[in-house]
């Protein structure tokens, strides 16, 4: 049976993030940080050397609010937004996957999770 792995790209990223954080975070020779690009991809390929999966996609939050902020104005409320050193590597990150040929998946709305979710539903359905 082919396998299938879904990430959630905001939770490694932020554990990548957090896992190689202090005085060393990884940066390029103009500044630009680099730390959670790097525990991202060290993750995500040790996935994918243990797992050998046949189907690979990375689902991302978007900024916008979700189904569960319109429910109760409070969720999440007291979460402190995103390090500007973690927010631009945003983008890197998913320029990466996408040079790889990974597929990214977002929808404004929903939260990586809620997506994650609903493609391992639809993916054990139709048995991949």
């Amino acid at each position: 049976m082919p396998r299938l792995v879904l990430i959630d790209g905001n939770s490694i990223l932020n554990r990548a993030f957090y896992g190689i954080m202090g005085t060393n975070m990884l940066k390029t020779e103009d500044g630009t940080y680099t730390n959670a690009v790097y525990g991202f991809l060290a993750i995500m390929f040790k996935i994918l050397d243990n797992l050998e999966p046949e189907y690979l996609a990375v689902a991302f939050d978007l900024k916008a609010p979700t189904f569960r902020h319109k429910m109760y104005s409070e969720y999440k409320g007291t979460r402190k937004g995103m390090p500007d050193e973690l927010a631009a590597q945003m983008p890197i990150i998913k320029e990466v996957l996408t040079a790889m040929n990974i597929k990214i998946i977002e929808k404004e709305g929903y939260e990586a999770d809620d997506i994650l979710g609903t493609l391992a539903t639809k993916a054990r359905r139709k048995r991949i």
